[in-house]
């Protein structure tokens, strides 16, 4: 089983990287290996998914799997609460799996240079324009620069359709973000954003310079990536990180 390994430098005991659609037992539309179980698949199938994540992985343990909703809420692991909501996941304890799920939405993950704390957000536009990286980067007890981030899969600059409000929401916040759009050449009152760019200008606006990724596209790389915005019903690939 194959997946997408985060190309960043970084202490050798931290391990992070991506799942690809393949590998798993889900049927069409979710062929095959989609980790979510809030998406209409077979619940059997997601069960078995998520056993093969651990084993053919080698993860210390089953992952917490959040209840993602475009929020700014990080939670810290080891969690000993009931409410899994959230969209960010941080420890700096061994062996604790972060881990988000994703299908065009941006996953980021971090470490620090030291490789003892680890985390792992999920940024959709409205999570990414309300301040999700933000709140991330405010659990690490390092210093800002010694923070690392990897941007994984999410749909691309060349595909992420927006309006007008999308932009204004985001220039609201940060008026370089308006960089990151531009017209859509086959839709005269639409936009095409990047959220690439504007990840990196919020983590840069901390702080964070040593930024890797963002160089892929779910919506275009059908083979490899889930993508809800090419297929609507479909599955979710899991981020992940932890350090040994």
């Amino acid at each position: 089983m194959k997946a997408l390994k985060a190309n960043w430098t970084v202490a050798n005991n931290v391990t992070a990287f991506t799942t690809l659609r393949t590998g798993g037992v889900s049927l069409p539309p979710y062929d095959s290996f989609n980790l979510g179980d809030h998406v209409g698949d077979d619940e059997s199938a997601v069960k078995t998914n998520r056993t093969l994540l651990v084993q053919q992985f080698e993860l210390p343990q089953m992952p917490l799997f959040l209840k993602q909703t475009h929020s700014t809420k990080v939670i810290r692991l080891p969690y000993r609460g009931k409410d899994f909501e959230a969209d960010a996941v941080y420890t700096n304890q061994l062996n604790q799996v972060c881990a988000v799920m994703t299908a065009d939405c941006l996953p980021v993950l971090f470490t620090n240079r030291r490789g003892n704390e680890v985390a792992a957000a999920h940024a959709g536009w409205k999570g990414l324009c309300d301040g999700v990286l933000e709140e991330t980067v405010q659990r690490f007890r390092c210093d800002v620069s010694d923070i690392i981030a990897w941007l994984g899969p999410a749909i691309g600059p060349n595909a992420f359709q927006v309006s007008d409000d999308v932009i204004d929401q985001f220039v609201a916040q940060d008026y370089a973000s308006r960089a990151a759009f531009k017209q859509d050449p086959e839709h005269s009152s639409k936009y095409l954003g990047n959220l690439y760019l504007i990840a990196r200008q919020r983590l840069n606006r901390l702080g964070v310079t040593d930024i890797y990724g963002g160089d892929h596209c779910t919506y275009f790389e059908s083979d490899r990536f889930f993508s809800y915005r090419r297929n609507r019903i479909t599955g979710r690939m899991a981020s992940l990180i932890w350090f040994r």
